[in-house]
């Protein structure tokens, strides 16, 4: 008999079918999806039933279309996905109808990110000072007390998202009033890390990290989403294995220990400080973004939608990893508003390091220019050599340009 396992697609993007993929592709998989927008192509014939919700976050939806598949199929035997947003309703059906997985509780500690510090704290790891602030006098006693700048964002935010940067008294009271601080809605202040900015990611196992990379940002996610206009670069060194990463790996490890994982994949920011001190900035229960994980897959010589499938799904993985290469993704952005009106600079691109080109997505012309940090498209490269990789990197910033209209 086959496994019947749900996948949460709210929204199947291309990024979400890849995994949904890999789990249709797992041995004696009935796979079933429940998802607000439906399916198109190749990505509906992934699924063999499907149920869409009108709400794409709420837990009630979730649970009555399950429900509904249950009905149909048979006992469900996991419930799976990749959106943040929706890690704790997950968990909720998990608990709903009695199948294993990451607890309630413990996607309560990865989604609310005081909640997710103070545990960090308790267990000895480093993390930003921060409080949660209910009002513009609270903001500033932590503002007296730690310093300015200081970094404001959502108790449950993604990432960088919706996070501000304030560095004076005026701009920290004009947030929040502007972001609507109450006891009903508290806003997250942190002390403002500075220095280097790197991620830390794993496949994690009965809770414990069975594997693991670490990726470079540069600049940090703080300063790409303040400057829209910056081509900037994840890397992923080939060399992380030595005493530079010491440090990072101990905390990465302890930091999924404190907080209670089981199965499933892990996405940690955290800082290297002038210093050479480090602090954790956030610990995520889900794949990374920003290209890292089909760059894990570059590095290692292996399938990275897979091993999230066979995680989840089967809590197993396939084998060691072996990091074989170093990679880097540079996101295309430029200066101005408007439509994309040209890019430059790919054929010379091409002709200098066209070899090493493993993906691309390049801009289209007359689309409008996107919002965020991941900019209207990107070059992967790879190459044996960190040091080569670099090298391309300096050559793709320097070339290519997207010009704008309007």
């Amino acid at each position: 008999m086959p496994r019947n396992i749900v996948f949460v697609a709210p929204f199947p993007t291309d990024t979400t079918m890849r995994f949904v993929r890999a789990v249709a592709h797992l041995d004696d998989v009935k796979l079933l999806g429940v998802c607000h927008a439906s399916p198109r192509g190749r990505g509906a014939r992934a699924f063999d039933d499907v149920v869409r919700v009108s709400d794409a976050m709420s837990g009630r939806d979730m649970i009555e279309a399950i429900d509904l598949l249950q009905r149909r199929h048979g006992k469900i035997d996991r419930i799976v996905g990749i959106l943040e947003v929706i890690m704790v309703q997950l968990a909720e059906a998990r608990a709903h109808f009695g199948i294993q997985g990451t607890r309630p509780d413990v996607a309560e500690l990865f989604r609310e990110k005081a909640l997710m510090k103070a545990k960090l704290s308790a267990a000895g790891l480093p993390v930003a000072r921060n409080r949660l602030i209910h009002s513009v006098g609270e903001a500033e006693a932590f503002a007296a007390e730690v310093g300015l700048p200081l970094v404001l964002k959502p108790p449950a935010g993604m990432g960088a998202k919706a996070t501000y940067r304030v560095s004076s008294a005026d701009a920290l009271r004009g947030a929040v009033g502007g972001m609507g601080v109450s006891r009903a809605q508290p806003v997250l202040a942190e002390e403002f890390l500075q220095g280097r900015e790197f991620s830390f990611d794993t496949i994690t196992l009965s809770g414990k990290a069975r594997t693991y990379s670490i990726s470079h940002y540069l600049p940090t996610c703080l300063e790409v989403l303040e400057n829209d206009w910056i081509q900037w670069v994840c890397l992923l060194p080939r060399e992380i294995e030595g005493p530079e990463y010491d440090g990072a790996r101990a905390i990465g490890k302890a930091s999924i220990e404190a907080l209670g994982l089981d199965d499933g994949a892990t996405h940690m920011e955290w800082f290297q400080r002038p210093d050479g001190t480090l602090a954790i900035g956030e610990i995520a229960q889900r794949p990374p973004g920003a290209n890292i994980t089909p760059m894990i897959g570059h590095v290692h010589g292996i399938d990275p939608f897979r091993a999230w499938a066979r995680a989840v799904v089967d809590g197993e993985l396939d084998a060691p990893w072996e990091r074989k290469a170093a990679a880097a993704s540079v996101f295309l952005r430029g200066l101005g508003r408007g439509r994309v009106a040209s890019v430059t600079g790919l054929h010379e691109v091409h002709e200098a390091v066209g070899k090493w080109i493993v993906e691309a997505d390049i801009p289209t012309v007359g689309a409008p220019k996107k919002d965020g940090y991941e900019g209207d498209g990107y070059i992967v490269v790879r190459h044996p050599s960190t040091d080569a990789v670099k090298e391309m990197v300096k050559t793709i910033l320097a070339t290519v340009k997207i010009h704008y209209s309007g």
